[in-house]
């Protein structure tokens, strides 16, 4: 899915004025072609050696500023300089990636496709090299600059071991237009969003669900509570969740990233952007935004990975379509839980951890922003999760057997109806007990009698 704007009244409402995403829509409109070469020239020339607080260094730039002026592009290379991102040509890039070729292509997103490469480490070391992923931005207009700039702006900044590394950037121009490129760390085993939706061969197990959203929440944690200033992700989605060569979880685009609310206020006012089926009620209707909304947006994937459905799928059955709506009825109790398991974990999961999993998926999607737990919380009891699953002897349960455990209930129901066949109905329960060890064996590789419900025929 494509990130895009939202529309609402409030924003609508604000006409032409200028708002903490960026300038008014007017300053946009008056950007000259020659000011938007200009700041691409000025990132070739600048330099800086100061060392910045990484508090002090975000919020140096100053988004309501007309950025295409290339004396802000100074100061904002400067201080990204500072940080030791690499500045690449272009040229080195083309060739890393074969011209751009479709066939190293990986991704695409809204602003831009992503291409396999490699890179020289070392200038003096030919054979020192370092396999990237490089993102080049739409080459007409200023779609996607903003993006650019604060992607730039935040990882320059942050260093976690679950966010995507940025190992540097290009911006030239040339005689088609504006080049502007990041340049990442290569995460071989893809994004969540490609294991969910089957697009690799190999499903995800369900302790390595566990573990990936267990990574995830790290990373938001750090950007919501680690840092000398708060970063409110904003676009927090599966695809955006990459994993590396060890299945580690890294959250990546930060180009939608904004800086949280200032001490003593308690939302940011803001355009809406984001991801139908991720977005925040509260955000979309008022454009207010905290760190709850990410919240919201984690409670979403979480069902993502119990349920290996997209947020919004409009190729499935109407009443299907919207996953939130799809669960109500089966997550209330423990008893139809199963209906909801992804298919790809052919009932191999754990089943007191995916009802536990469930509950913390709706915590985090409160109506009410101020009762979803802080994400701090969220990776505390993640944690604990983990550990009683890999502890616990109830795990691997297969989905037969709680189907079987669904329908105990129902099976005892008619024979207590019937109170004038008690007796017969006793003598006509017929468990064979060997065809019982057989099955439950095929199924779950092992028989737990905790989850044991007996066969009932009648004929």
């Amino acid at each position: 899915m494509k990130c895009f704007h939202f529309s609402n009244g409030e924003n609508n409402k604000r006409g032409g004025e200028d708002n903490e995403d960026g300038a008014s829509t007017t300053t946009t409109a008056n950007v000259s072609r020659v000011s938007r070469v200009s700041w691409a020239r000025s990132l070739s020339v600048a330099s800086s050696s100061v060392d910045l607080k990484r508090s002090a260094d975000y919020e140096s730039i100053d988004y309501s500023r007309d950025l295409s002026d290339s004396a802000v592009f100074h100061e904002f290379l400067s201080q990204r300089r500072a940080n030791d991102l690499r500045v690449f040509a272009f040229s080195e890039l083309k060739s890393a990636t074969r011209g751009f070729s479709r066939s190293l292509m990986i991704g695409e997103g809204g602003f831009g496709c992503v291409y396999k490469g490699v890179v020289k480490i070392s200038t003096d070391d030919p054979h020192d090299k370092m396999d990237v992923a490089v993102k080049q931005l739409n080459r007409n207009g200023l779609q996607g600059h903003k993006e650019w700039i604060t992607e730039v702006n935040c990882l320059g900044v942050v260093k976690h071991p679950n966010l995507v590394k940025l190992v540097g950037y290009c911006a030239e121009d040339d005689e088609r237009g504006i080049q502007r490129l990041l340049v990442y760390e290569l995460m071989p085993n893809k994004s969540l969003e490609d294991h969910l939706l089957a697009r690799v061969p190999q499903p995800l197990s369900w302790t390595m669900r566990l573990k990936i959203a267990h990574d995830a929440a790290r990373g938001l944690a750090y950007l919501h509570e680690e840092m000398d200033f708060q970063l409110i992700f904003r676009d927090f989605k599966t695809s955006n969740i990459l994993l590396d060569e060890d299945f580690n979880a890294k959250l990546s685009d930060f180009g939608l990233a904004r800086q949280g609310p200032s001490e003593g206020l308690g939302h940011v006012s803001t355009s809406v952007v984001g991801t139908v089926g991720y977005a925040a009620p509260e955000y979309v209707q008022t454009g207010r935004l905290t760190a709850k909304s990410d919240v919201w947006s984690f409670g979403v994937v979480l069902y993502e990975l119990i349920t290996g459905r997209r947020s919004v799928d409009r190729n499935l059955p109407k009443n299907e379509q919207k996953l939130l709506e799809w669960v109500k009825p089966y997550v209330s109790g423990s008893k139809r839980i199963h209906v909801i398991m992804d298919p790809q974990l052919e009932g191999q999961y754990c089943r007191v951890s995916a009802q536990k999993l469930v509950s913390l998926a709706n915590k985090c999607l409160m109506k009410q922003p101020k009762s979803r737990p802080k994400m701090s919380e969220v990776v505390e009891m993640l944690g604990q999760l983990i550990s009683e699953t890999t502890l616990s002897s109830d795990c691997g349960v297969s989905q037969s057997v709680e189907e079987a455990e669904s329908g105990k209930e129902k099976e005892e129901g008619v024979l207590d109806t019937d109170s004038t066949k008690q007796g017969s109905s006793y003598r006509r329960m017929v468990f064979d007990f060997k065809e019982m060890i057989s099955s439950r064996n095929r199924s779950v590789g092992r028989l737990d009698w905790r989850n044991w419900a007996p066969v009932v025929r009648t004929w």
